[in-house]
């Protein structure tokens, strides 16, 4: 009698904390692979960047895609930024002098998690908070190649003058339409991430709201004239509420959301500060709908 074996694969729920050599230095991230993932079928990726000084396993609490990853079937990734060496405290894209870049270290990252796991190279999406949230930028401008669609809570986009004259990158150049979410606090008064932007007398520093969302519709070609909504204002102690402004019907169906959290400061919504969205949910929601 002859039997017939068909090779089956069974996975479990993973989460593990991962070395990889970047730059010289042993960098970390966190993964998070759901019990549903069996490696037949290609997954999408998100990553989440934790704001400066802060730490991945703190962040996968406050920004926690683990339940939505369960039912979605994606792939979460936390990863730690290094010690800025002007600084002393955790940073990603380290200030100038340094000519460290975490663009590619999150490239090597994607090359990382591609050599072991069935990856939807199409579907990598990006978010983060504060500082983290300007790399969500900064992946959507010089990663673009590979970041479908990001979101960004809390932080700003860097100026021109900022990534040409200091940083030396030149301007941002995506190369295809892409999704963009953003999440802002209308009284946030970090440096880096206020309505209005920043400007250090005559060095224009970080974008405002408006100018980041002129930028992206332009440039996905969306409506010029947003679709504004009034989010129900479901937790009314919370000293603030959200307005929903969508820029659509851009190239390839791309489109463009501000959630304007009005009285919100520096916060993540859904887990301090205004309750009356979930950033996290929101931010899948979104981004899930494209691809490259």
């Amino acid at each position: 009698m002859l039997c017939c074996l068909t090779p089956f694969f069974v996975f479990s729920q993973i989460q593990t904390t991962e070395t990889l050599v970047y730059d010289g230095e042993n960098r970390e991230y966190i993964l998070y692979v759901p019990e549903s993932y069996n490696g037949t079928v290609e997954v999408p990726v998100v990553f989440s960047f934790h704001g400066g000084a802060g730490y991945a396993e703190d962040f996968i609490y406050t920004n926690d895609m683990r339940p939505i990853a369960d039912t979605a079937n994606f792939i979460a990734i936390y990863p730690q930024a290094a010690i800025d060496p002007d600084g002393g405290t955790t940073s990603w894209i380290h200030k100038a002098p340094t000519t460290h870049d975490d663009i590619f270290f999150i490239e090597a990252v994607i090359d990382d998690l591609s050599l072991e796991y069935t990856i939807d190279q199409s579907r990598i999406y990006a978010c983060g908070y504060s500082e983290g949230a300007i790399l969500s930028y900064e992946l959507g401008c010089r990663l673009n190649n590979k970041i479908a669609a990001f979101a960004a809570v809390s932080g700003s986009m860097l100026e021109d003058y900022y990534r040409n004259d200091i940083y030396g990158w030149g301007p941002c150049s995506p190369v295809h339409p892409t999704g963009m979410m953003l999440i802002p606090g209308t009284v946030d008064q970090n440096p880096h991430s206020t309505y209005e932007g920043l400007s250090y007398g005559d060095m224009p520093l970080y974008m405002s709201v408006d100018d980041i969302t002129i930028f992206w519709s332009n440039y996905n070609n969306t409506d010029f004239n947003p679709i504004v909504t009034n989010v129900e204002d479901s937790a009314p102690n919370d000293g603030s509420t959200v307005e929903r402004k969508r820029w659509l019907n851009g190239d390839n169906c791309t489109s463009i959301q501000e959630l304007k959290v009005i009285g919100g400061d520096h916060d993540w919504p859904g887990s301090f500060g205004n309750m009356d969205i979930n950033a996290t949910r929101e931010i899948w929601d979104f981004v899930s709908q494209y691809d490259i």
